[in-house]
């Protein structure tokens, strides 16, 4: 049967009105949407494999959708998030994900990467989480851990007291800090080895901030490395040999200098911070480089600097990248 477009307009029409004045169609519609939203997806969950899910991909720079750093390992039933940027856990309720979390993983503590975990904490809470969230970190951590668990403090009462302090009880609603400890001349440290799954931090640069980390995975035979910030390094290239999936950081510097010029006469703290920041970060062309060098089965550029906003920013943003040695 054909349908002729204005037919469907009026018909469309018709179906807004009746929804607009019926109360019970309103109800009906809201609790089929809603119900299929509380429908959470367990399937990446499943121990079968090693998944990584980028739930962001920005960097402090503004973009209309992507969320600033944040990288999701699902290995051993559990949920392990390597940074934790602003917007970060909009996007994972977003997909429906439960917050099983292992363990929230920190490279460094520039904003962009920590900004988030006052609500990761919460939510995995809320969720029904049974202890106080571990927060690996380098030596620092507990700095940044102790500082949310204060800005939060007020929020936990509130919600103990409004909700039961049986259903949320405040005890869990706490993060606490592990702090990495590398031994001395020591480049990387096991941070997890429990139900196959190990977790190795390894030390990048991202001078001056140091420490800063990389994570490795490594789960049923499958592996996966998250660069953090740094510019290219060498030992990150040994943490990444033969590794299946690379997820590394990637700044365009070809599209900041153009950001510098621009902003030189009418933003001239903007032109500085540009003119900064390539001295601390790796170009795509790098990264494919590395990913080269540490013969990874598959890069994934994240940490987009600037994060482009369409397809002309896109490709331009891997220029030379096919060409990388």
């Amino acid at each position: 049967m054909r349908f002729h477009r204005p037919f469907v307009a009026c018909a469309l029409l018709a179906m807004t009105a009746l929804l607009a004045a019926c109360e019970g169609a309103q109800d009906a519609l809201v609790r089929r949407v809603a119900s299929r939203a509380a429908a959470q997806d367990d399937s990446l969950f499943a121990t079968d494999a090693l998944r990584v899910l980028i739930c962001g991909s920005a960097s402090p720079l503004p973009h209309p959708t992507r969320a600033r750093p944040c990288t999701a390992v699902f290995a051993a039933g559990r949920l392990w998030v390597v940074d934790v940027g602003p917007g970060s856990w909009n996007r994972m309720g977003g997909w429906r994900v439960p917050p099983k979390l292992g363990a929230v993983l920190l490279t460094h503590f520039h904003s962009d990467h920590i900004g988030e975990l006052g609500e990761w904490n919460l939510q995995s809470w809320v969720n029904g989480r049974e202890a106080p969230l571990t927060v690996i970190g380098p030596e620092g951590v507990q700095r940044v851990v102790a500082g949310f668990n204060e800005a939060y403090a007020l929020d936990v009462v509130y919600r103990a007291a409004h909700h039961g302090a049986d259903f949320m009880p405040p005890g869990v609603g706490v993060m606490s800090a592990q702090p990495i400890a590398f031994a001395e001349s020591a480049t990387s440290e096991v941070v997890h080895d429990a139900d196959g799954l190990r977790i190795t931090a390894f030390l990048v640069d991202h001078a001056p901030i140091a420490p800063a980390v990389g994570y490795r995975f490594d789960y049923l035979g499958r592996s996966v490395v998250v660069s953090g910030d740094t510019v290219m390094s060498s030992n990150l290239i040994t943490a990444a040999t033969d590794v299946d999936v690379l997820v590394h950081e990637a700044q365009a510097n070809h599209i900041v200098k153009l950001l510098q010029e621009v902003a030189t006469e009418s933003r001239p703290r903007a032109a500085k911070i540009m003119s900064d920041i390539p001295d601390y970060h790796t170009s795509p062309v790098e990264a494919a480089e590395v990913a080269n060098e540490a013969n990874a089965k598959l890069l994934v550029l994240s940490h987009l600097t600037p994060p482009p906003p369409n397809a002309l920013l896109e490709r331009m943003f891997v220029r030379g990248v096919e060409d990388a040695r």
